[in-house]
Order: structure tokens, then C-alpha cells, then sequence
């Protein structure tokens, strides 16, 4: 997993962007289209916005690849109440809350509030997405089931660990609602099983294709 972070520093905000996760969804530039331009450089002029609104909108950030610092005393970004997973019609995971993503040997890779998982198996920064879904046209559409009790008592504050396994699957453990973008229907889990090899037939959750296949995951 490799990162590329560049700063850009204003009057009251330091603004970071980690080249390696962004997937361009482009929440900023749609929400501060005059902080966050494209077309110039430096590309993020963090003067040009309201401190509390420049925040928020970095906030915004499916994948993480943006957060900030405040020097003039104003909130943090805080840790969501509730940890959630959507999964992105023929894209990745998008994952909010407390979380944090372990090697199978339990050391820590990277603790963040916001993470966007890759689930199409061809990404060249596994586990995080890299758009590459967008180059091989996965595909992955479809309602996603429940396959646990959903009746269950409201989260408490607890973080949601994520375990990339050699050569196979996601492994979630911890509370979290499951959703797919778009649709307000959630399923709440506790634990769950996530394809990555981008050829599971009961996606997003793994049913072993990854063997079958050869998937590999050496580049971790």
C-alpha cells in the first residue's frame, strides 16, 4: 500500500491529499469548486473558503485521500457514531467510522475515518482502490441480501477491523451497517466476508471463486 501526500497550508487550514487514494469522485470539487480546481496549481487554495466550510466539505471525502489540520482552534473531524460500508455499483467499498485495517498478523496498516476498498481484484495499491475497476469494466450491479439478524441493538462505539487475507478475501469484524449507494435499504452486521478477487457470484460477499481463480495479492 503506498501513499504520495502533498500539503497545502492556508491562514487557519492545512489541507492533505494522498494522491495514491484518490479515485476522483470529486466531492470537493463539486462543493468548493473555489478551493478545489483542476485546471490550476496550486489546485487547492484552502483561503478561498470559510475554515468551517472547507471542513465539512473535505468530510466529504469517500476515499480519505483529503484531510485537514486546524490552526486557529476549530473542531477536528470527528469519528462517526456508527461505522457503515456501502458498496459502489461497479466500483469499490466505501467505508465510514471507526476504522482501522490490519495485515493477517495483526499490525496496524492505516486507522482513518473514511476508506475506499477495492473489490474488483485488479487495483495495483490493494487493498485501497485505484480506479482500476473503471479500466477492466467491472461490473457489479444488483441488490445486495441480508445474511444475518438485522434485529439488533443500535452500535455502540466500537471500531470496525479490516483484515485483507493473503490471496483471498476481506474479513470484517466489528459493527457496521451494510448498504448499496443509492438505495436506503441497510443491513446491520457484525461480521462479514467481502470479495476482492472481483469474481464472486453472491458479491459483495466472497464464495470462495478466489481459489478457482488464482487470485493473488503479492504486491501487498
Amino acid at each position: 500500500m503506498e501513499e504520495d501526500i502533498h500539503h497545502y497550508s492556508g491562514e487557519s487550514v492545512e489541507v492533505t491529499y494522498d494522491v495514491k487514494r484518490c479515485i476522483h469522485a470529486a466531492e470537493c470539487i463539486r462543493g468548493l469548486p473555489s478551493v478545489f480546481d483542476k485546471g490550476k496549481r496550486p489546485w487547492v487554495e484552502p483561503d478561498n473558503a470559510d475554515p468551517d466550510q472547507l471542513t465539512e466539505v473535505i468530510t466529504r471525502c469517500p476515499t480519505g485521500a483529503l484531510h485537514f489540520e486546524r490552526s486557529d482552534g476549530g473542531a477536528s473531524e470527528t469519528v462517526p457514531d456508527e461505522n457503515s460500508v456501502t458498496i459502489v455499483p461497479d466500483g469499490p467499498h466505501y467505508l465510514r467510522g471507526d476504522i482501522e485495517l490490519v495485515r493477517p498478523d495483526g499490525t496496524t496498516l492505516l486507522e482513518d475515518t473514511r476508506v475506499a476498498l477495492c473489490r474488483c481484484g485488479a487495483s495495483s495499491n490493494k487493498p485501497l482502490c485505484d480506479n482500476s475497476h473503471r479500466e477492466i469494466g467491472f461490473t457489479a450491479n444488483g441488490q445486495i441480501r441480508e445474511k444475518a439478524d438485522s434485529e439488533r441493538a443500535p452500535q455502540e462505539s466500537k471500531s470496525l477491523r479490516i483484515t485483507p487475507t493473503r490471496n483471498g478475501p476481506l474479513e470484517l469484524d466489528g459493527p457496521f451497517e451494510l448498504s448499496l449507494l443509492g438505495d436506503a435499504t441497510s443491513y446491520r452486521e457484525d461480521h462479514a466476508t467481502f470479495c476482492r478477487c472481483g469474481g464472486s457470484g453472491d458479491k459483495p460477499f466472497c464464495d470462495g471463486t478466489h481459489e478457482r481463480i488464482g487470485f493473488t495479492t503479492d504486491e501487498e
